[in-house]
């Protein structure tokens, strides 16, 4: 693993998950109570031995900046360690990041100078938990160019993600980024078991890539010479039949949260019991920013189904499949049902005054499907609840994105919806 180096990318503006990332990247957005996003890829590398990685950011990037600054001080008497690289304009290149592959290229003058064998890249936005290890080995015993990580998916998930098509070996012949519902039908993988992608269930007929690549050192620093800006839609299609590229075919839990719907869900599903993803593993946890918060205290509570994390304040409310962010302070007689609450950056040392509102939920209120982002504010009496099932609008202080109603960072709500 030490001839491995890697790369995060962190993501473009971030659009499809908007309100969430007005005030930051991807993969700063908190998930599961108290980590965020981009803990996911990097504690993967942790336990896979990788510790050299770099992390590729442009957009609304300070906040991740510093968690991944606060977060990950590796060891001073060894080589690793965890660098963000910002976008920047250079008198070689004054534009932006345009893409994965661009991103890549311009930080290449970076990373190109450090010993490395192999080039893992991943994205900062996704969750799993995979060993890395078995991947890059699939890579070096198949002596390929490319080594991408792939994943079965039904016809409706294919039509969002890259989709590959294997010849009768179970070679890669032809690779599609989001094909249309008419050309799925020529995507359907029909390689023998025992072969690279043998075994796929008559529900979930396509291979899908995970947008996570294996390249050898070469290999890339030879793309990077080309043009194309992104891996997906450019440089992988142009690399079948020109070089070694192999799939790896990964069978275990896998979510893109890159949208309010699916940042939701996966929220939502890791309060079920028997989740698919679980940010426990007895040798395997999730790392994220130690805080030193005291225990949750509560009072007269009815609490099902649900997470709640550190450093909260429960009074006589009721929870039910919902997800309890940090330092959250819920007042007497609400009722929060599946739903998602980011919490909060800080405590309110002193009660707000007279027409203000406190920071937390207050008492009497409402949510149902409700994602409230950190450090928000809801007055008393107030009732978040979509009853009409309206799929997008916008409030004073929240909106409705995929149905999901959403609360931004720092908002003030002091009405709810009409019922």
């Amino acid at each position: 693993m030490t001839d491995v180096m890697t790369l995060i990318l962190g993501g473009g503006r971030g659009t499809r998950l908007f309100p969430l990332t007005h005030m930051r990247s991807k993969p700063a957005v908190p998930i599961g109570g108290k980590y965020r996003l981009i803990d996911i890829p990097i504690s993967n590398c942790l336990h896979a031995g990788l510790k050299r990685i770099f992390v590729l950011t442009q957009f609304n990037s300070a906040s991740l900046n510093r968690h991944v600054a606060q977060t990950y001080r590796l060891d001073m008497f060894s080589e690793g360690f965890v660098e963000v690289l910002a976008a920047e304009q250079t008198p070689d290149n004054s534009d932006w990041f345009q893409g994965t592959a661009d991103a890549v290229r311009q930080a290449a003058r970076h990373f190109a100078g450090h010993e490395a064998d192999y080039y893992l890249i991943l994205a900062g936005d996704h969750l799993y938990r995979m060993d890395f290890c078995e991947l890059i080995d699939a890579h070096i015993e198949s002596q390929a160019d490319i080594t991408i990580a792939a994943q079965p998916v039904n016809a409706a998930d294919a039509t969002q993600m890259g989709i590959f098509r294997f010849d009768a070996t179970g070679q890669i012949n032809g690779f599609e980024e989001k094909p249309n519902a008419a050309r799925l039908a020529d995507m359907k993988s029909s390689a023998p078991k025992g072969s690279t992608v043998g075994g796929l269930s008559p529900d979930k007929p396509f291979v899908a890539s995970m947008g996570i690549y294996v390249f050898s050192r070469d290999t890339l620093l030879d793309i990077l010479q080309r043009p194309g800006i992104d891996f997906g839609k450019e440089i992988i299609p142009a690399a079948l039949g020109a070089l070694n590229v192999h799939s790896y075919l990964y069978r275990g839990y896998w979510a893109d949260v890159g949208t309010i719907a699916a940042f939701y869900d996966a929220n939502i599903q890791l309060t079920q019991r028997g989740a698919p993803f679980n940010f426990f593993h007895a040798h395997r946890p999730i790392y994220t920013h130690p805080r030193f918060l005291p225990s949750t205290r509560a009072y007269g509570c009815a609490v099902d189904a649900s997470i709640v994390a550190e450093g909260c304040y429960l009074d006589q409310c009721r929870i039910s499949e919902s997800v309890v962010g940090i330092r959250t302070h819920v007042g007497a007689r609400t009722s929060i049902a599946r739903s998602v609450l980011l919490g909060a950056d800080y405590y309110q040392e002193e009660r707000a005054g007279r027409g203000e509102v406190d920071l937390g939920i207050g008492s009497d209120v409402v949510l149902d499907r409700v994602i409230v982002d950190k450090n928000a504010r809801i007055a008393d009496g107030v009732r978040l609840v979509n009853d009409r099932n309206v799929t997008n609008a916008d409030g004073d202080g929240w909106c409705i994105r995929d149905g999901i109603i959403v609360v931004p960072k720092g908002a003030v709500v002091t009405a709810g919806l009409p019922a």
